[in-house]
């Protein structure tokens, strides 16, 4: 009797996962194919509006001169042995200077941290890499490739190529993704963290499912699952709602931001315009659902968490809660007026923050600026 119940309980288990598993990947599914209709109709909605210029998109074929600009520093490229992958760098600061490496996220590259490389290289070696799948980094073609553990991996071989064992790491978005993980799998690598405007991923995932509002600024997730489409809405007017990304007043930098010129937003369209570049990026979020949840989620070294008050995609309730997975110092700061863009928008404001936290890095309270 004993034996039968204990089967029964086990049965009753396993069936209850199963049905979570299931519950899981029908909302997933589910929601790509609402967000897949809802891009349809923007798509029939632009070609009524724009029948001429919908489908016109070109490859910029020349970089903009800020791409080249010397005071950012030096480009460098490094081909990993393990991976194969050969990855893009930008480099500045004297070397045998404490390393500050610095992780870009979407749909950005390593010039989103210009204004980081110009003021940290006094004291610091600066490098700012393009992710595999951006820039002139490799672009992997399979999803399989964009495994955390890769994301992870190509972060430890990078500083160990660079002649460090250790760093300060600086995330964003994605980026900030990543440097939380590697925090969590390496903290002997980790000097300090800095992220900006990401969550833990844990404190992401546990409140966009108990929190609608989040789960529908998180729509594109869902969106981005569907091969090839995504990249087509993305490319239409010639890149229109990439620039929008940037731009607008509902996603893009704040009033009080500093803005992206002219010349700037060439460089994103001259990095996003490469053949296989939108899918490389995209190829993140393609993963994405199979490498969560984590298995570990503590972080042992003291970090700094930059958020932007108006940041359109992420609601600013999770940027406290990560605090529960933090065992060191732990500095918020929560940046009135500021969007997603953070050190692109407030570059002044994210730079003194983060001197301040270099050089003191005991603060534990929340504070507004």
């Amino acid at each position: 009797m004993a034996r039968v119940l204990y089967n029964l309980f086990m049965f009753t288990i396993g069936l209850t996962l199963r049905i979570r598993v299931l519950g899981y990947w029908s909302l997933i599914y589910g929601y790509c194919a609402l967000c897949t209709a809802v891009a349809l109709l923007k798509l029939w909605w632009n070609i009524i509006l724009r029948p001429s210029t919908t489908f016109q998109w070109g490859i910029r074929e020349t970089p903009p001169a800020c791409l080249n600009d010397t005071s950012l520093g030096t480009h460098c490229y490094v081909r990993i042995k393990e991976s194969g992958l050969r990855f893009h760098y930008v480099a500045a600061g004297e070397r045998g200077k404490p390393l500050m490496l610095f992780l870009h996220g979407f749909p950005e590259f390593w010039f989103s941290w210009r204004h980081q490389l110009r003021e940290f290289k006094s004291e610091f070696r600066v490098v700012a890499v393009d992710l595999r799948g951006y820039g002139e980094s490799d672009l992997p073609s399979s999803t399989e490739s964009y495994r955390f553990d890769y994301l992870v991996t190509d972060v430890k071989d990078i500083v160990e190529y660079l002649g460090y064992n250790r760093c300060y790491l600086v995330g964003h978005d994605w980026g900030g993704t990543i440097a939380w993980l590697f925090a969590i799998h390496y903290p002997e690598m980790v000097t300090k963290l800095i992220v900006l405007n990401c969550p833990h991923p844990s404190v992401f995932t546990d409140y966009a499912l108990r929190h609608p509002s989040q789960l529908l600024k998180s729509s594109y997730f869902f969106f981005f699952q569907l091969p090839r489409f995504p990249e087509f809405m993305l490319s239409i007017n010639d890149f229109k709602a990439l620039k929008g990304l940037f731009t607008s007043r509902s996603t893009g930098i704040g009033r009080k931001g500093r803005w992206l010129t002219a010349e700037d937003m060439e460089a994103y369209l001259y990095a996003f315009s490469q053949p296989g570049a939108l899918t490389g990026a995209l190829n993140y979020y393609r993963n994405v659902f199979s490498s969560l949840p984590l298995s570990q989620n503590d972080v042992k070294s003291p970090v700094l968490l930059l958020w932007g008050e108006r940041d359109a995609f992420l609601e600013q309730e999770m940027a406290e809660a990560c605090r529960v997975y933090i065992r060191n110092h732990f500095r918020l700061n929560i940046i009135s007026g500021a969007s997603h863009w953070l050190q692109q928008d407030q570059p002044d404001i994210v730079n003194t923050l983060i001197w301040t936290f270099l050089k003191e890095g005991e603060g534990r309270k929340t504070h507004r600026n």
